[in-house]
């Protein structure tokens, strides 16, 4: 049945016009092995990097024609490409400060000074930002995990779903009531999961178009950043919009974050934009805190047989060529989409599961970063010349 399936995937491509005006991708030899499992179809096409925005709309179109075919439910299609010459030389890793000892709760981080025009936020110790390059890698759905995460080591957790235009944290959250007003002044937050949360989509109807440009973007971040009754906590983790422009990067420069978390999949192409999103915390003095390398691998669910489907690895050589410490790895699991879809984040459901431990033990990683990040912090020094 799963050579049939391949076989009428390959036909469809050969159907299919390439964007790039060129003949069909399937005669190019650019399609990687055909995955399937349990009725899902993962594959990839390996494109020129230059190429990845004029394919990634014809990736999306043939995961709907593949979908139509009987005995497939869903497809995943990836764009990769060859690694091109001349990479700038790695820099030097910093040795990594290990996890808290097991049954041994974490203290809470000591608190950093902000940098010049970026006030703290009453109550909240630590900022961090989670964010990748590129849209489509999983990145809230990380942000929410690794929010759970940090609960669990005993520390008190709040969420910001700082992406207007696609906010996704109150469907991974199961969040449906209006926030209430504090005298009409102030915001108090909804709880789930013992997460204080934040975001627009709690303010606005979900069929409601965002098109606000952005200063609107900036206020509105802004308001439910320092308008909102947080409380006391440890870390509020900032679930960021995908990408590096400018809503990115004003975020950045305003928002007193003790670091950043940096998602990315293991392919070429979302890894080029990975590095892209930590050039840009860099720029601003942000401390990156590590990389996750997410949908790093599957599983067969029949045969317990591990598929590297879109390569691995490359997030963690990344990190070690960039000279930042690499947080883990999760796998492509369909426990984890389901449960995110249905707003039961598995860390808060199947807390003892092996996927629940991957978040675990990488917030355990991101919390000793960022000790580690307080740490090396100095004190200004007048120096007379």
């Amino acid at each position: 049945m799963a050579d049939e399936l391949k076989t009428r995937i390959l036909e469809i491509l050969k159907t299919m016009e390439a964007p790039d005006g060129k003949q069909d991708v399937v005669s190019r030899g650019i399609v990687s092995d055909i995955f399937i499992a349990d009725g899902k179809a993962f594959f990839s096409l390996t494109v020129p990097a230059d190429q990845a925005q004029l394919f990634e709309p014809f990736c999306r179109r043939i995961e709907q024609q593949v979908a139509t075919l009987d005995g497939v439910t869903k497809a995943m299609v990836a764009l990769t490409a060859e690694k091109t010459a001349g990479s700038s030389a790695p820099r030097q890793s910093a040795p990594r400060p290990s996890a808290p000892p097991q049954g041994q709760g974490p203290a809470a981080p000591q608190g950093r000074r902000q940098g010049p025009g970026k006030a703290g936020v009453p109550g909240i110790e630590k900022i961090i930002a989670v964010a990748s390059g590129k849209g489509g890698v999983g990145k809230s759905t990380t942000a929410v995990n690794l929010a759970l995460g940090l609960s669990a080591l005993g520390l008190k957790v709040g969420i910001l779903d700082a992406d207007i235009y696609g906010p996704s944290i109150p469907k991974l959250l199961a969040l449906r009531d209006k926030p209430s007003s504090a005298g009409g002044r102030t915001i108090i937050p909804l709880e789930a999961y013992g997460l204080k949360a934040m975001s627009m989509g709690l303010l606005v109807d979900e069929e409601t178009p965002m098109i606000w440009r952005g200063p609107m973007v900036m206020s509105a971040l802004t308001q439910m950043l320092r308008e909102v009754e947080w409380g006391e906590l440890d870390i509020l983790v900032v679930d960021m919009p995908p990408g590096t422009g400018d809503a990115q990067l004003t975020m950045a420069q305003q928002v007193p974050l003790a670091g950043a978390v940096i998602v990315s999949t293991p392919q070429d192409l979302a890894l080029i934009d990975a590095r892209k999103g930590l050039a840009m915390f860099r720029k601003v003095d942000v401390p990156v805190l590590g990389i996750v390398e997410n949908m790093s691998y599957f599983v067969a669910p029949d045969t317990g047989k591990r598929y590297d489907i879109f390569g691995h690895g490359g997030a963690k050589s990344e990190a070690e060529r960039l000279g930042v410490p690499f947080l883990g790895e999760v796998p492509i699991e369909m426990a984890i989409r389901e449960s995110s879809d249905s707003g039961r984040p598995v860390v808060a459901v199947e807390p003892d599961g092996p996927h629940a431990k991957s978040y675990r033990d990488i917030a355990a990683q991101v919390l000793a970063e960022l000790d580690s990040a307080g740490a090396k912090t100095e004190a200004p020094r007048i120096v007379f010349e």
